[in-house]
């Protein structure tokens, strides 16, 4: 489509407008005199008139030689007119000249025979000062040079957006013969390249005449079709020496090297950003499921627009992987994460799914060898070994999947799984650097990983321990309705110090217990565990509850330097009272019938393996309807609260005597129990009942 603007300069546009002068030969001054056959001057212009010095009427009628030509030379002129006035053959050279003022000027000629319709014969002579041509023959000539020497790419093009003239530069750049370029456009010479905005560019510096200098290009020619190369295009409109728009000039620097350096840079920078990043995300806690899925999060849609990753369920149970080449891989998936592609994502094990991948398999291959296993180009045939089953295939090939990766996770010299990468979006494929990204990741990932594996079976270990050495208890015993709860804490090393009891004992009385072993992991649940037991026996003996903690002490004191909180209390349903000794725990909460609650002023004593201290009992009423709410201060214990401040809290909560004790567990543990906290809680509460 041609473009609008100023006038055709060389109007040869059909219809156009009658052409301006170029300025070319004014810029010459080129003088035109016509000579009768005897050589006498009939026509002057005033070129002649400005390059010899004589007014026309000082010229015309007078014979040529002796006004335009130096004395010297008369002979030599009047030969060479003779044999032109002959012959017909025009001849050329230069002549020093004596001007009206006595100057001398040397001075180009050309002649010619002319022949009117009579038959008459004239001589055209068409001079101009040398020094004024060669000035524009060196002019001509370093342009044509520099333009067919210069490595940089150089073009016209016309005010319809069209080559004109391309210099053997630019041929190469563009992979295309420089008759191929004449009168086409930009697009249609590299139809690969997206011209719309080179085009505009052109347009607008031919509309405004403004220069656009160094301006950015990226795409792809004929002369190198399969990899994207970077241009500097600088642009600038063409004038005549009268200001008549010719068209726009344009030059071509390739600079790739530049941009795939520049390139690689912003790719060493993000690759090194994502590191940092990836340091700080993932392993925030110490959470498996968690921690694959920071690594996913990570990696998408940085590195790549799918990720999975995979563990070997023996790693996830706690036993290291053997691999054996020839067996399939049972692996159990952890996280899986895309950028904008549902359909991966159904193609993809969901997260908690155990798999078995045969010999076959690209991932397969990765754990076994403990090597990454790079796909760059997939085909068709491919799609089998990536996905985990046909369906899953025909799903990445609807959605494009045209690259992958899978790089090994690798911890302490053992293959722990692997991080599967798949592209769609992205339209490069995997490559050394991304192997090398991916790995670094992997690395850092698998550290993380290993470590919440190892926590999570402790933690699993520690908790069943607990869970084992807890009661369990009818609901209703000795005249008490009892309800429990037992919240373990978050993390593996935090797990096992606190533990309740309920232990019946002769005459219809009922033993309530609740402690706290100072510690955690499963040394302290061991701990909890003894201090149980001998709880339990020393109880069966019906000692008094100050007693009872002052061998509870002595006992601790054995126990590797244990330190314990208990609190010890009898209830006697005849009585209609408790008798508590407290051993460094926190106080109990008595809620009356009618609403009113309190926390029980008791002696705190010392924590149990402290030695030598002496307990209290300490005698409450409990009647019917009346409840005892016993806790570990994980319940109660945060960070940004006063332990007074979260005491009232529970002594409010505590507002409904009528609500199920069962209700009251999970609403105390709900509402108390702070995030921040990663300490065991359990609570225990009993409500007297009615005597029958």
């Amino acid at each position: 489509m041609g473009a609008t603007g100023p006038p055709v300069a060389d109007g040869t546009e059909p219809g156009s407008e009658p052409a301006r002068p170029s300025g070319l030969l004014d810029v010459l001054g080129v003088a035109s005199v016509v000579l009768d056959a005897k050589g006498r001057i009939v026509l002057w212009s005033p070129q002649a008139e400005e390059l010899f010095g004589y007014p026309a009427h000082e010229a015309l009628g007078h014979y040529a030689a002796r006004v335009m030509v130096h004395e010297e030379h008369f002979d030599l002129v009047k030969k060479l007119f003779a044999d032109v006035m002959a012959t017909g053959r025009g001849w050329a050279g230069a002549f020093p000249v004596r001007r009206k003022d006595g100057s001398t000027r040397l001075v180009e000629f050309r002649n010619m025979r002319l022949m009117d319709d009579r038959g008459d014969v004239y001589a055209l002579g068409l001079a101009a000062d040398q020094t004024t041509v060669r000035r524009l023959e060196q002019d001509v000539a370093l342009s044509t040079r520099v333009i067919a020497q210069s490595p940089i790419g150089l073009a016209v093009l016309d005010t319809g957006l069209r080559y004109v003239s391309v210099n053997a530069a630019l041929e190469r750049i563009n992979g295309v013969a420089a008759e191929e370029h004449i009168g086409r456009t930009i697009g249609e010479v590299l139809p690969m390249l997206e011209s719309a905005p080179l085009e505009s560019a052109l347009q607008h510096v031919l509309d405004t005449g403004q220069p656009l200098v160094d301006h950015p290009t990226v795409g792809r020619t004929p002369a190198d079709p399969h990899q994207d190369h970077a241009w500097s295009v600088s642009l600038y409109r063409l004038e005549d020496a009268r200001g008549a728009v010719l068209g726009v000039a344009l030059s071509v620097v390739d600079v790739t090297e530049q941009y795939r350096a520049g390139v690689e840079t912003e790719a060493a920078r993000r690759r090194l950003a994502l590191i940092a990043d990836a340091s700080a995300r993932i392993g925030t806690t110490l959470e498996l499921e968690r921690t694959a899925r920071e690594l996913a999060d990570v990696a998408v849609p940085e590195l790549a627009d799918v990720a999975a990753v995979d563990l070997l369920d023996s790693v996830v149970g706690g036993r290291r992987s053997s691999p054996d080449p020839s067996e399939p891989a049972v692996i159990r998936a952890l996280a899986v994460r895309a950028d904008d592609a549902p359909d991966a994502l159904r193609a993809a094990d969901p997260p908690g799914q155990v798999a078995r991948y045969g010999p076959d398999r690209l991932v397969t291959e990765c754990v076994r060898t403990g090597r990454p296993v790079m796909v760059p180009q997939v085909k068709d045939e491919d799609l089998p070994r990536i996905a985990r089953s046909p369906a899953a295939a025909a799903l990445l090939a609807r959605v494009g999947v045209h690259s992958y990766l899978a790089v090994p996770l690798i911890a302490r010299g053992e293959v722990l799984g692997a991080l599967d990468l798949k592209r769609i979006h992205n339209p490069l494929p995997f490559g050394e650097d991304d192997v090398l990204l991916a790995r670094e990741l992997a690395a850092r990932a698998a550290v993380q990983i290993d470590n919440a594996r190892w926590y999570q079976n402790a933690r699993d270990t520690a908790l069943t321990l607990q869970r084992s050495l807890l009661p369990s208890h009818p609901p209703v015993t000795g005249g008490l309705e009892v309800a429990s709860r037992y919240q373990p804490a978050g993390a593996a090393t935090e797990v096992g110090g606190d533990w309740f009891d309920v232990i019946p004992l002769g005459g219809g009385k009922t033993a309530l217990v609740v402690g706290d072993v100072m510690g955690s992991g499963i040394t302290a649940a061991a701990t909890m565990g003894r201090l149980r037991t001998a709880t339990n026996t020393l109880a069966s003996l019906g000692l008094d509850p100050a007693v009872l903690l002052e061998h509870l002490d002595r006992i601790t004191e054995g126990l590797d330097h244990s330190i314990a909180t208990c609190l010890y209390a009898v209830h006697d349903p005849r009585q209609r009272c408790c008798r508590i000794a407290n051993a460094g725990h926190l106080p109990p909460v008595r809620v009356r019938v009618d609403g009113s609650r309190e926390l029980l002023d008791l002696p705190t004593g010392a924590p149990l393996g402290v030695g030598g201290v002496e307990f209290t009992t300490t005698v409450f009423d409990l009647n019917p309807g009346d409840e005892l709410v016993l806790y570990t201060d994980g319940l109660v214990e945060t960070r940004s609260h006063s332990i007074d401040e979260r005491l009232d809290t529970l002594l409010s909560i505590l507002d409904d005597p009528a609500l199920p004790l069962e209700d009251v567990c999970d609403l105390l543990v709900r509402t108390l129990h702070h995030p921040d906290n990663h300490d065991d809680v359990a609570v225990l509460i009993a409500r007297a009942q009615t005597e029958d």
